[in-house]
């Protein structure tokens, strides 16, 4: 199929280096919640360079959504798209990607990674079917909670942060580990969705199956 020219609608930040980018939804364009699209800046010099971006609105939106991890450490495709303005165009692939809602259960994500869960959960909340799914959400700082305040209305004590780099009483703090996840899961025959920076994704895989849950119970990928 086509790649898709789509105009920015709206762009802005969500966190100091985490933006959200409104554009056009075109004609008979769908995906499923947790899908991704290859997007390239249309300008001369950039519209080879594709990258991977995870739709975050609702299908039955009239507008698509990216929540975009801006790195302004290096001059890559993010800081170019972190400069972009309304009007200015993207081009997008046809929807693809292996994330998918399977079932009642835990989701874990560290960063940027929560982009596939945030389409799932909106999802879920719009057909009254959130039930006791829960985010597990790493992070180094409470700045770098993406979309802190709609998690905290969408799953309520049901959002779990942990924080790596600032002690806070509200929050756990340091990093995932097999006791963490026994504690905050609860029953472990459930589905198990990660997303995060490969390192922390083998990690807690093998935290999992150390505990004893099923692989097949497991749905991850990486970003």
């Amino acid at each position: 199929m086509d790649d898709y020219k789509v105009k920015i609608i709206n762009i802005e930040y969500v966190t100091p280096d985490v933006k959200s980018l409104k554009f056009e939804k075109p004609e008979g364009f769908s995906f499923e919640p947790g899908q991704a699209a290859d997007v390239s800046i249309n300008q001369p010099d950039l519209i080879n360079e594709k990258r991977p971006f995870t739709f975050t609105g609702l299908n039955e939106s009239d507008y698509l959504e990216f929540t975009i991890k801006i790195y302004n450490d290096h001059n890559g495709v993010t800081k170019k798209i972190a400069n972009l303005k309304p009007g200015d165009e993207l081009i997008i692939s046809p929807a693809w990607g292996s994330i998918s809602y399977k079932g009642e259960g835990i989701f874990i994500a560290g960063g940027a990674g929560v982009t596939p869960f945030l389409a799932i959960l909106r999802s879920l909340e719009r057909r009254n079917e959130i039930r006791n799914n829960k985010l597990i959400f790493a992070n180094k700082t409470e700045a770098d909670i993406i979309r802190k305040d709609e998690f905290e209305k969408i799953l309520g004590k049901n959002f779990i942060n942990i924080l790596s780099n600032e002690k806070l009483e509200k929050y756990s703090y340091g990093y995932i580990t097999e006791d963490f996840l026994k504690s905050m899961s609860g029953d472990l025959n459930k589905m198990f969705y990660l997303c995060g920076p490969p390192p922390m994704m083998d990690a807690v895989e093998k935290q999992l199956k150390n505990l004893h849950v099923d692989e097949n119970s497991i749905i991850k990928e990486a970003f």
